[in-house]
């Protein structure tokens, strides 16, 4: 197929029962239609194939990359979103927190962010056993853009107040 130089970005969401093949269904109907995968996270949650992938592709594809998707992706949900160009100046710093597991704790971490102007641009956490006063230790690692006047004294203080146990770090990403 040959790829043209008129490209617009869509971000392909990909929900579904795993199988081998998966990847390779996907790259083949989006390099078939001129399409071009930029980058993306493909992965194994809860027992479902899940990703994102930023693509370019010709806007009079759309169609045909949709038809292709649906009869290679039989028991998937695809959808095709349109995306605009990042233009955001925000400083970007990487953060990992450490604390003993409880319930709520994305929660308050995700209301002490918003409400400080911080955004999540992207955001893993785990929790593992581990005997940490009775609990699992929960892990969280983002990548957060901050908003011009907020510090990383001024963050990684306002994080520290969810709790006493809680170990915070942030680095310029």
């Amino acid at each position: 197929m040959e790829h043209s130089a008129l490209q617009t970005r869509f971000l392909l969401t990909i929900v579904g029962d795993d199988r081998p093949g998966l990847t390779r269904a996907l790259s083949a109907a989006l390099f078939d239609v001129g399409g071009n995968w930029l980058e993306g996270h493909l992965s194994r949650l809860g027992g479902k194939f899940v990703g994102a992938i930023l693509v370019d592709l010709p806007p009079d594809r759309t169609a045909e990359l949709n038809s292709r998707l649906a009869a290679e992706s039989a028991g998937l949900k695809v959808d095709l979103h349109p995306v605009s160009e990042d233009g955001d100046s925000a400083e970007p710093v990487t953060l990992s927190l450490t604390s003993a597991d409880r319930p709520g704790i994305v929660h308050e971490l995700s209301l002490i962010l918003a409400r400080l102007g911080a955004n999540i641009v992207e955001l893993e956490t785990s929790a593992e056993d581990g005997a940490w006063q009775g609990n699992p230790i929960f892990h969280a690692t983002a990548r957060l853009t901050l908003p011009a006047g907020l510090s990383h004294p001024a963050l990684q203080e306002a994080l520290e107040q969810l709790s006493g146990d809680l170990i915070v770090e942030l680095e310029p990403a």
